[in-house]
């Protein structure tokens, strides 16, 4: 659809006189535009994807209602104050409750198994380090939880080459990440929000009265734009994060697959599951941080490999499985854990930098943006 192709009714009806325009139709974009709905009934919001479906993260992730490992928040308290790290905490658990309440913990298919916290052979140093913190975040958690979150658990699944103990985080849980995008998609048409797929926002300006944007396909005027790409923002300017590619893998059904829960392997950097009886298995970008960041939804031999000899030689060593499907996401990390919602100029706002926890923290991001106007 080219500028001159567009025809009257096309141009009137979904791009003149538009009040609210989000790029990214994921969790953040469609949260954003639900909550500017309640906000302003009579508002005419649209919202512009990239893709066929939500194209960074949202429909692409493994689909794990969590806030951080053990391992993961002692390695965060090295580079922020106890404060942050518990905010940081505070804001992925109310984000899961958030996302509970809107949609149901039936339609998303939300089961708490807990969390396990895995630890390799090599990793003896970092096992006994957080064996002995478990205390120590459990009290700085208390606020939180108002219960004790982590404890250590014997090897119950059969695991093979990890230390002999998980660290089990009770609070966690998981999703059906296709039922829970589904749903949001539901609830943003019934709300008379606007959704165009495949049209790609090229370059944007606020020229102080409102914002012109640009797309491969058009361009048209809005009042208000809201920036909701993640992995995808850099590529709009917003130079403080930068994309990082997920990997991911699933089996074919296994028969009585025993094992049930969220897994985290290698301080987070690996992470796999049971859903239908199949174990969905992802990571390993810290084998080649440099080429996983990008926005091409691609694999790597490296990697792929990596997940396949962890699946043989830790997680099912006496089990036949078989590849079913391969894919990959992109997530927005930075230097910082603290997802960055602000104004970038006086009708341009952004709500960016889920760090990998989109799922957690994507519908209070969505909220708060929303709540800039």
């Amino acid at each position: 659809m080219n500028e001159t192709n567009l025809s009257y009714w096309e141009y009137k009806t979904w791009l003149s006189n538009i009040d609210f325009t989000i790029i990214g139709s994921g969790i953040v974009g469609l949260s954003c535009a639900l909550r500017l709905r309640t906000k302003f009934p009579k508002a005419k919001i649209l919202i512009l994807e990239r893709g066929m479906l939500p194209n960074g993260a949202s429909t692409k992730n493994a689909g794990f209602a969590c806030f951080g490992s053990l391992s993961e928040i002692l390695d965060d308290l090295n580079s922020h104050t106890e404060a942050e790290v518990l905010r940081l905490i505070q804001k992925r658990y109310q984000g899961l409750q958030l996302l509970r309440q809107h949609l149901g913990d039936q339609i998303i298919d939300y089961v708490q198994y807990g969390g396990y916290e895995l630890f390799t052979t090599h990793d003896k140093i970092l096992y006994e380090d957080c064996l002995s913190k478990i205390e120590q975040i459990n009290s700085l958690l208390k606020p939180i939880f108002k219960s004790d979150v982590f404890c250590s658990k014997e090897n119950i699944f059969n695991f093979n080459n990890i230390q002999p103990k998980y660290i089990l985080n009770q609070f966690e849980g998981q999703i059906n990440t296709g039922q829970m995008m589904e749903a949001l998609l539901q609830k943003a048409q019934n709300s008379n929000i606007k959704i165009l797929n495949n049209c790609t926002v090229t370059n944007f300006e606020d020229n102080n009265t409102a914002v012109e944007i640009k797309t491969d396909q058009f361009t048209f005027s809005t009042h208000k734009l809201l920036i909701a790409t993640n992995g995808f923002a850099s590529q709009l300017g917003i130079k403080q994060v930068k994309p990082a590619r997920a990997q991911v893998l699933i089996t074919h059904p296994i028969e009585n697959l025993h094992i049930k829960g969220a897994f985290h392997l290698d301080k987070g950097y690996y992470y796999f599951r049971n859903i239908d009886n199949r174990i969905l298995f992802g990571g390993g970008r810290n084998l080649d941080f440099k080429t996983e960041e990008t926005t091409n939804l691609g694999q790597t031999q490296l990697i792929q490999q990596k997940l396949e000899e962890i699946l043989h030689e830790v997680i099912l060593p006496d089990t036949k499985f078989e590849i079913d499907r391969r894919w990959s996401g992109i997530m927005g990390v930075g230097d910082q854990k603290k997802s960055i919602i602000k104004p970038l100029s006086k009708h341009v706002f952004c709500g960016v930098r889920q760090g990998g926890m989109g799922v957690a923290i994507g519908s209070l991001v969505g909220t708060e943006l929303a709540d800039l106007l």
